[in-house]
């Protein structure tokens, strides 16, 4: 599966995984980094970008897929 795909399965709230990015339970994951979940605040996506936490070019890349599909609140990794 594509990693748009794992992308669009989060945000529809199904589970779905590509060799590096996967989705359970309302979370997102980069490697076995939680990069993004679904909240009673609504989608929070971590900043694990070089404007954030960065971590690796592979999981900033995954968390812009993840900004880029819908409405979400950008968080400080460690903050919820």
């Amino acid at each position: 599966m594509s990693n748009d795909k794992v992308i669009i399965a989060w945000r529809e709230g199904r589970v779905a995984s590509a060799p590096n990015l996967s989705t359970v339970e309302g979370r997102l994951y980069s490697y076995n980094l939680l990069i993004g979940e679904t909240t009673d605040k609504g989608v929070l996506v971590y900043n694990y970008t070089s404007g954030g936490e960065y971590i690796s070019q592979t999981t900033s890349c995954h968390v812009g897929k993840a900004r880029r599909a819908g409405e979400h609140t950008l968080v400080t990794p460690g903050e919820k």
